[in-house]
């Protein structure tokens, strides 16, 4: 009779903290942002601070500067470029909430209200929220990542499931770009933390701000919408 196959044995002593630095691309927060940036551009005029084009056009500025100012590799700590893009981000997510408040408003005082623009413009500010938080969460985690990538990172602000579980290889992992994204998916979706834990007040707050624009977003305004519409 074969012998029965061993499970691998598991990894002994804790995961190191910080794990090792590890250079990472920068693209991919550029493009969110330019992604972000182009869906204000879908909302009417009557849900944007001044002309529709001019927030945009402004945070487009913010962004070429960024380009401009960016590796395409990030490898070392950046401070003009981390105050560059914290204010693009900021920029953005005031832009979005201003967004989502006209909208709440021209909901309150308007009864005629068109159902397929409605539709839309939820859904392009519940994209703008999730696209934006994943950016927060990717800039203010351990430091930034700049910080990170260099090894010099701070006390997280997230708990990933790859920390606390040594059965999980590899155990110099660190959390990228897009593992930030999912966070801010699951958010939006569950209005609460799924896998991932908010440990710092700054992640709480963070997670809940998002939670709250997302709740409004889908709950308010995409209800109304289908109520409209049928």
């Amino acid at each position: 009779m074969a012998e029965e196959a061993q499970p691998p044995p598991l990894a002994q002593g804790p995961r190191p903290y910080p794990p090792p630095g590890a250079s990472e691309p920068f693209w991919p927060g550029q493009a969110t942002v330019l992604v972000a940036i182009a869906l204000q551009f879908l909302l009417p005029d009557r849900l944007t601070a001044g002309p529709s084009w001019l927030v945009p056009s402004v945070e487009g500025l913010l962004l070429a500067g960024l380009f401009i100012s960016t590796p395409n590799v990030l490898d070392d700590e950046h401070p003009r470029r981390r105050r560059l893009t914290l204010s693009l981000v900021a920029l953005v997510s005031a832009a979005n909430i201003y967004s989502l408040v006209a909208l709440c408003k021209y909901l309150i005082h308007h009864t005629g209200v068109h159902g397929t623009s409605l539709l839309f413009s939820g859904i392009a500010i519940w994209l703008t929220n999730f696209l934006i938080f994943g950016l927060w969460f990717w800039e203010l985690d351990r430091g930034g990542p700049g910080k990170r990538v260099t090894g010099r990172d701070l006390p997280p602000d997230f708990l990933f499931p790859q920390m606390t579980d040594d059965r999980i290889e590899p155990r110099n992992w660190r959390p990228r770009f897009f593992d930030y994204l999912y966070v801010a998916l699951t958010n939006a979706t569950a209005f609460s933390p799924t896998d991932t834990m908010p440990l710092s007040a700054k992640a709480k707050a963070m997670m809940g701000v998002q939670a709250l624009v997302s709740l409004v977003t889908l709950g308010l305004i995409v209800a109304r919408a289908v109520n409209v519409l049928g």
